[in-house]
């Protein structure tokens, strides 16, 4: 009884290998725009967090 040896095809590792550079790319692009809406976020709790103050010094003021 002979036993068959399978020669593997060299795409079947040239797409594994562009699976995982795709895999790669599409968690770069998610962490390069979460760090961007962190900032959009930040800057608008910055900007509410001084209307707050604004407004609370200007009616404290008015008293």
């Amino acid at each position: 009884m002979k036993k068959r040896i399978e020669i593997l095809n060299e795409e079947s590792g040239q797409s594994s290998a562009e699976l995982m550079l795709l895999v790669g790319t599409i968690i770069v692009i998610v962490l390069l725009v979460g760090v961007y809406v962190i900032n959009i976020l930040h800057t608008i709790d910055d900007g509410l967090k001084n209307l707050v103050v604004d407004g609370r010094e200007f009616l404290l003021n008015k008293l």
